[in-house]
């Protein structure tokens, strides 16, 4: 009777040190205050790039942030990348509970007996366990495929992190395109000012007619408008980079941003180097992988299910003034009529499905990759065309304005020279543009930096905060 009574007291005390609940609610208006305090100056950011980059940022903050500062500062404030290492953590638990043995079931049946048949107290009770023992290793297919899920969960964090690093590359390209555009309009629209202003002086003096200078009138609005809408464009540019980077647009005033990188291209990797490394380096793919061996583990749990699991049933009964002592089995499932077939089915559809998905995945990169590396070699010969243009259209403006020193050419003439070679100017950018956008879209399709100082914050699989 009191070693029943031990087993019940040791029971409920193991009830009583189970873990308790603790509310975190979710205010809104909270959550936008800290929005709206995030800064690329907070010392807790500096703390975590020091750390990310292995060596000290100083000053700080930085006199100009680059590519590889705005995407480490990204990987600290993105909420993308939040949101993946959250969805790690749910995975990673899955383990324990994968792991986790199962629990003996206490029994406490009581019986009164009338008429009582023996010569103690009327009544049947005593307590009892069932010890479930689990067979064929499924706890170990269990673990296996949680294990499999986790490794695709943290993966899905380095792709998450590209997709990051991705926005912010674009985000700057586009500000590095608007303010370029900007200076080249700027004094285009200046030139085309004074164009018009010129035609009218000359319609006064009859040497020129209205339609030439409605036509100035025309190429003056004109550039005016472009003006305007590259300035538009850049405001764009700066609310997609703070997009990126998970920061209000206010953070980005009176920062510096060194945009020079986007005025040089690295030349394209072989194919057979690029197709090796998408192949091999793309976490998606990896992670795919992971979910087939997900799915392979679940296909070897559900074939252990064809075998019983042994269910102990050890326990004291008083019965009527007889003290009981058992030992025996509980229970065993018999597997005598499905045999766990429609599991297997499922699983064997599933593992299938996830064979084909990464098949899929697989061919779906070596056609992006394929695409991006023609588009690449597409517009680097378009930029050499494009060079060469804006070179002749150079010689040009230089043979006018030799006229226009030594007298042989008047200042329309010089003017309008200027104004068609910042045409050439905006065309070679939209070329150089064209390339870096098929830059990235190379980078894409590697998962991988083409310019090696960048690589080191952009593969990080580790980023946590």
């Amino acid at each position: 009777m009191r070693r029943a009574l031990s087993i019940v007291f040791i029971v409920l005390s193991g009830v009583a040190g189970c873990t308790t609940y603790h509310p975190q609610p979710i205010a809104p208006d909270q959550i936008a205050r800290q929005f709206e305090q995030r800064t690329l100056a907070s010392e807790e950011l500096h703390a975590w790039i020091a750390r990310e980059a292995g060596h000290d940022v100083s000053p700080w903050p930085p006199a100009a942030w680059n590519r590889e500062w705005l995407t480490l500062a990204a990987f600290y404030y993105s909420p993308a990348l939040d949101l993946a290492r959250a969805q790690w953590g749910t995975a990673r638990a899955g383990i324990d509970v994968a792991n986790a043995t199962p629990n003996p079931v206490l029994q406490l049946p009581f019986q009164y007996n009338t008429p009582n048949p023996g010569p103690g107290a009327p009544f049947t009770w005593g307590p009892s366990l069932d010890i479930p023992i689990e067979t064929a290793h499924k706890r170990g297919y269990r673990v296996d495929q949680a294990s499999h899920l986790s490794e695709a969960a943290r993966l899905n964090i380095i792709t998450a992190a590209w997709t990051v690093s991705a926005q912010v590359r674009d985000a700057m390209l586009a500000l590095f395109a608007a303010r370029t555009r900007i200076a080249f309009l700027s004094t285009k629209a200046q030139a085309q000012r004074q164009i018009t202003t010129m035609s009218r002086h000359r319609l006064a003096a009859g040497q020129y007619s209205q339609p030439d200078v409605d036509a100035a009138v025309l190429a003056d609005t004109q550039a005016q408008s472009d003006l305007a809408a590259a300035r538009t464009a850049e405001e764009d540019a700066r609310a997609q980079l703070a997009a990126a980077i998970g920061v209000p647009v206010a953070a980005l005033d009176g920062v510096t941003l060194d945009l020079s990188a986007f005025g040089t291209s690295a030349p394209a990797p072989p194919p057979d180097n690029a197709q090796r490394a998408a192949l091999f380096h793309r976490a998606d793919l990896r992670a795919s992988l992971a979910d087939y061996a997900a799915a392979e583990s679940a296909l070897q749990l559900e074939v252990a299910k064809q075998y019983p699991d042994i269910h102990l049933g050890p326990g004291y009964t008083y019965d009527t003034g007889t003290n009981k002592i058992a030992f025996g089995l509980a229970g065993i499932t018999l597997p005598i009529f499905d045999q766990n077939q429609g599991g297997i089915k499922q699983a064997e559809a599933r593992r299938k499905e996830a064979a084909v998905r990464t098949g899929a995945l697989q061919d779906r990169i070596i056609g992006e990759l394929a695409h991006a590396l023609a588009r690449y070699q597409a517009s680097s010969e378009a930029l050499q065309i494009s060079d060469a243009h804006l070179a002749s259209a150079r010689r040009q403006l230089d043979s006018q304005a030799a006229a226009f020193a030594s007298g042989n050419a008047d200042r329309l003439t010089y003017t309008q020279a200027k104004a068609g070679y910042q045409t050439s100017e905006i065309a070679r950018l939209d070329a150089e543009v064209a390339l870096q956008q098929a830059a990235g879209a190379l980078e894409d399709a590697m998962q991988l930096p083409l310019v090696h100082e960048a690589a080191r914050p952009i593969l990080s699989e580790g980023t946590t905060r």
